[in-house]
């Protein structure tokens, strides 16, 4: 819908420019709602009760950017090649089981990279099956009789993320490859360019825009994880948050280590924008042939075939295996507190997810409808609330919410005599907000999108008729953009699901993530088990929706 198309619609009268003022204002209460807790988070980090600032650059925080950085650098590169690899073989190639492969490369989406840490540290570890086989087949009595690598390490995290996270990679460097023209490779073939050069100078220079943004997303993921990093006992600034804040109790410190991580992801998302904004490469709009898969015979052929393989093995199979076979025990799944732990993440996982989508659906139609320019600045700035971590988000909600909290208990002590406590810090409305400014960006850029592939002579016929701007938005858009609101209500339920930081620090009990958690973290993987289980059996219903959209 164009600016212009816009006032037309929002200005058939008076009655009509009240309405647009209603979505105007509803557009930039949304915005702001989504952008608060940054705010507060910078907000603390200026005006701290104790500066420990400068405690933290000579002691920890050299530590947590280390690491960090090694992590995201790690990650990054891992997820780049991997995932560019596949996409190029699956796109320009076809070899044995291309067909299912395709499709299950994206299969790792569905296990949390925590939950992938615990199922390798209970494989590899030294009381696990593989060293235990070894030591009974050769006699070894103790590990200082042979040499086995380290599990609990930086670099075995980078491997667990990085075999969690590459299908971000893989799935748009792959529509990347799919769209470009066959042509291209055609004439670089008959010009005597082998498959290295054509991959080199035909191939990799058009897909690179889809790289950067995969491997930003996927850097952005490394960030926000605590799970994997904690298991690993690898200090990040995630966990340094959680050390100075709940450990330390100084909100202050974590703030400053929260403004910190917000700086890290918005270096590293002007510099994703800045590396397409460079490279710009676009194939004619007329007569494009799609590429045709050049079959591989021989070596080659099962040589493809495996690489495209191991990462499927490394980010799905082992994992889900090892905690199936765990979960096989019946008894653990009628232990205590794992139904309510699935009924409060059903629910309050599907009200964030849609609320997250209402939300999304609303702002940018206000925007669009009013025109106004303030929340036309705003709409892009909710987007940070996605690469922010869960973490950083659960520090700008909690701590001012938990401020209000203490004044509205003071205040109900004061007219009934009653204490009441705190009513809304540690509820289940807390981590729906979270999680709602956490997910908003995917439902805010879906709705965009899939508004803006909308005639803009249909909602104009609409407000000719006498429909109303809401009636219009009811009748006309939501029926046309259902499929996609539908997808990224499934995709936004399933995020939620996974989300760990964020439900640590602000519900006080169990849900599917915090569960396995906590199992894992005292080492009974057969407890975590069960709810591990159901989270990735959530998440392969996204997946195969998500492969059934990309077709």
């Amino acid at each position: 819908m164009s600016d212009q198309t816009a006032q037309i619609l929002s200005q058939p009268g008076r009655p009509a420019r009240r309405r647009v003022n209603l979505w105007s204002v509803g557009a930039l209460l949304i915005a702001l709602i989504v952008i608060a807790p940054l705010v507060a988070v910078v907000w603390f980090a200026l005006n701290p009760t104790e500066n420990i600032w400068p405690h933290l650059l000579r002691t920890t925080l050299p530590r947590y950017l280390t690491n960090t950085g090694l992590l995201m650098a790690g990650t990054g590169l891992l997820t780049g090649v991997v995932g560019t690899a596949c996409a190029w073989l699956v796109v320009m190639y076809r070899f044995p089981g291309r067909g299912w492969l395709q499709w299950a490369l994206l299969m790792p989406l569905a296990v949390p990279a925590y939950v992938g840490a615990y199922a390798l540290v209970d494989l590899l570890d030294y009381a696990g099956p593989v060293q235990t086989t070894l030591r009974d087949t050769f006699g070894w009595a103790t590990s200082r009789d042979y040499w086995f690598p380290q599990i609990r390490t930086r670099w075995a995290a980078v491997v667990v993320i990085g075999a969690s996270l590459y299908p971000y990679v893989y799935l748009l460097t792959r529509a990347a490859f799919r769209e470009q023209s066959g042509a291209g490779y055609e004439v670089a073939r008959a010009l005597g360019v082998g498959p290295w050069g054509r991959f080199g100078r035909v191939g990799l220079p058009l897909a690179r825009p889809a790289i950067a943004a995969g491997v930003a997303v996927v850097m952005m993921e490394t960030v926000n994880d605590f799970g994997t990093v904690d298991y690993f006992a690898v200090q990040t600034l995630t966990t340094g948050i959680f050390s100075v804040w709940r450990q330390g109790g100084n909100l202050g410190g974590a703030a400053q280590i929260a403004c910190v991580i917000l700086t890290v992801i918005v270096v590293l998302v002007t510099l994703e924008k800045k590396s397409r904004r460079r490279a710009r490469f676009a194939a004619g709009a007329r007569n494009v042939r799609p590429v045709e898969p050049v079959a591989l015979h021989g070596w080659r052929a099962w040589v493809a075939t495996v690489i495209c393989t191991i990462p499927v093995l490394v980010g799905f199979v082992l994992p889900v295996s090892v905690i199936a076979s765990h979960a096989m025990n019946a008894a653990e799944w009628a232990a205590p507190g794992l139904a309510e732990a699935m009924t409060r993440t059903l629910i309050i996982c599907g009200s964030a997810a849609v609320l997250a989508v209402l939300g999304g659906v609303f702002m940018v139609y206000g925007t669009r409808l009013s025109g106004r320019r303030l929340p036309q600045l705003l709409l892009p700035v909710t987007a940070l609330g996605y690469a922010a971590p869960g973490a950083v988000l659960a520090l700008g909600i909690l701590v001012p919410l938990a401020a209000f909290d203490n004044r509205l208990a003071d205040l109900v002590l004061a007219v009934t005599g009653t204490d009441p406590g705190l009513m809304l810090t540690g509820s289940a409305g807390v981590v729906v907000l979270a999680y709602v400014v956490r997910f908003f960006a995917i439902s805010e850029g879906s709705a965009d999108a899939a508004l803006g592939r909308i005639p803009a002579s249909l909602p104009m016929a609409a407000r000719s008729l006498g429909k109303s701007a809401g009636q219009t938005l009811a009748r006309v858009h939501v029926p046309l953009i259902s499929a996609s609101i539908g997808s990224v209500l499934l995709l936004t339920f399933v995020d939620a699901v996974k989300e760990l930081p964020a439900t640590l620090m602000l519900y006080r009990h169990d849900t599917l993530s915090t569960r396995v958690y906590a199992k894992a973290s005292l080492e009974d993987i057969s407890g975590a088990a069960p709810a591990a289980l159901i989270i990735c059996g959530v998440g392969l219903c996204a997946v195969l929706l998500l492969a059934r959209a990309n077709r």
